[in-house]
């Protein structure tokens, strides 16, 4: 084949259907990029998906460079699934627009392009940390530019660009200490890493890269990870006292300024809007250094609220069972689960409530039972699974509400949530929950007639008031802190401190695995069963509780979830 020297939009809709192609047959690799041997690792899965929903934009758009680049940046935007889907789609995006308005797109246009994308990744991450796919990116783009302005063909200059890429992503443990512990690179670095393959591919006939696959990490670098995650000293959001918000007149040039002001002082930072006007949104100890950021960078706060978080959750503790126990009265017409609730619901379908609520579920009984608590509509996904951005917007415009509140209880699907605020004129509020029993927590605090504002703050309170377990099965022999761990052998995880219960057989590391959780001030153990678990294996380990934990109260919920046949919240 001849050397493309101009990348138009016949070859940019080629790289982007072989990068498809290839993260789809690299996926696994890559999430086996995980530190832990569970058999949910999914950076490789969100970016395939995410470039699904790309690929079928570009399916029913002209070929004409313009809409092309639409085609890739509307798909990316609303098909980004996951936190690696999230920074791919901005890097998808940074690229067709700039490709978008080309008179030419040789090496000087595609270099430029490169440099929009790595701008337009770092500009969707509020705190970026150095090591990741953001160092990848901008380390390419940086070669390619240098490399353009040398006289470098589009070969040429693609070969360098990728080059410094793979030296960036060699080098991504020697930035990012966790990684070095694991002894693994960046799984979105080397996703990206595709995306040069395949142009190189479609612009030089280079062949494409096999996937590769290992073991994963060893005993000792994950014992170093253990480590690290129970002594990296971050702040607990909870920790955070006051709720700050503000209307902000800034100048846009002024706005990364005034979010790294903020990074700087707390956390859930919601900054939306433009065009000179902005909705705030801090959770901080420090209101003085809140509302004084902007003003240090030229803006005027307006309509200014502070709420103290410790002061409205302290009605909450005493109320919790007995509002759960309401809750699950809750009448059937109001569950709003269905198949045709979640997928083709009208607004006047549902009933009309102040503030609504939009949750993930992984399994037909959870959204039974978020049904059952006051949710009105419920995405499928979770692990593996996680929901596009385009399926969390419909389920947000369908319900009969102005405000609404999102669970998306996976750590990966909160940064597709968190856009979904900018994509609506309605006033949405996502409530960090990382698993189905912070979910489940917060539903507690949930009052359908409170403001968003209202109901997110007192939500998030709740949800991280729970401590949280799961069960699941080993993919790969490895070590762990608490013992070696062999294929097929039954693990107990907790967020932050990794593997800490191993066993051969599911009732034992379900025993170790709650003796970590329970701990005296603990009262209420919820239990969620897995479509692998039995009854008989339930009714003996709720048997076990009591025998063993006797102070605590048990609920058993069937959630159905694969993968993970119990997780466990403690109250």
């Amino acid at each position: 084949m001849a050397v493309l020297e101009e990348f138009g939009a016949d070859a940019l809709r080629h790289t982007v259907i072989a990068f498809r192609d290839t993260m789809k047959r690299h996926a696994s690799g890559i999430n086996r990029l995980n530190v832990y041997p569970v058999p949910d690792g999914d950076t490789g899965t969100n970016m395939s998906r995410t470039l699904d929903a790309v690929v079928a934009e570009l399916d029913g758009a002209s070929p004409e460079l313009e809409t092309t680049c639409e085609a890739i940046s509307h798909g990316s935007l609303m098909g980004a699934r996951g936190n690696s889907g999230v920074i791919l789609s901005q890097i998808l995006r940074g690229l067709s627009s700039t490709l978008k308005t080309a008179k030419t797109s040789g090496a000087p246009r595609v270099a430029e392009a490169l440099k929009a994308a790595s701008a337009a990744a770092y500009e969707a991450v509020l705190k970026p940390i150095e090591g990741t796919i953001l160092t990848v990116v901008r380390e390419t783009a940086d070669a390619a530019q240098r490399a353009a302005n040398d006289g470098a063909t589009l070969a040429a200059m693609l070969r360098v660009a990728r080059a410094a890429g793979q030296k960036a992503l060699d080098n991504t443990p020697e930035l990012l200490p966790v990684l070095k512990d694991a002894g693994v690179v960046d799984a979105g670095g080397a996703g990206f890493m595709l995306l040069l393959d395949s142009a190189l591919h479609v612009v030089d006939g280079e062949p494409l890269p096999e996937p590769i696959y290992d073991d994963g990490p060893s005993a000792e670098q994950l014992e170093k990870v253990a480590l690290r995650h129970a002594t990296d000293g971050s702040v607990d959001v909870s920790e955070l006292r006051y709720e700050v918000m503000f209307l902000l007149d800034l100048d846009d040039t002024k706005l990364k300024k005034f979010k790294n002001a903020w990074g700087e002082i707390g956390d859930s930072i919601v900054v939306v809007g433009g065009d000179g006007i902005y909705n705030c949104h801090i959770h901080t100890n420090d209101i003085g250094a809140a509302v004084e950021a902007p003003l240090l960078v030229g803006g005027i706060p307006s309509k200014i609220r502070i709420t103290d978080l410790f002061e409205e959750v302290a009605t909450v503790g005493e109320s919790v069972h007995a509002q759960r126990e309401a809750s699950l009265g809750v009448p059937a017409s109001t569950r709003g689960n269905s198949a045709s609730d979640r997928h083709g619901a009208t607004q006047s379908a549902l009933p009309p409530v102040t503030c609504a609520v939009v949750a993930v579920a992984s399994g037909d009984g959870l959204a039974e039972l978020f049904g059952q608590m006051g949710v009105h509509g419920v995405v499928t996904g979770g692990q593996t699974m996680n929901p596009s951005t385009q399926e969390l917007l419909d389920a947000v415009e369908h319900m009969n509400a102005t405000q609404v509140v999102i669970l998306p209880n996976n750590k990966n699907i909160i940064a597709v949530a968190n856009k979904i605020d900018e994509l609506t004129k309605k006033d949405v509020r996502v409530v960090p929950t990382c698993s189905m029993p912070e979910a489940l927590a917060a539903l507690v605090a949930y009052d359908p007639e409170a403001s968003a504002e209202h109901n997110g703050s007192q939500m998030s309170r709740a949800a991280s008031s729970v401590a949280t377990g799961e069960v699941t099965q080993a993919i790969r022999d490895t070590n762990s802190d608490v013992g070696s761990v062999k294929a097929g052998d039954f693990i107990g995880l907790v967020r932050g401190d990794g593997v800490v219960a191993v066993a051969a057989t599911l009732d034992v590391v379900c025993h170790d695995l709650l003796a970590k959780l329970i701990t005296p001030q603990r009262e209420l153990l919820t239990i969620i069963t897995g479509s692998d678990a039995t009854s008989q294996a339930t009714d003996a380990l709720v048997a076990h509780v009591g025998q063993v934990h006797p102070h605590i109260s048990c609920e058993v919920h069937f959630g159905g979830q694969p993968l993970y046949p119990y997780l466990f919240g403690v109250e």
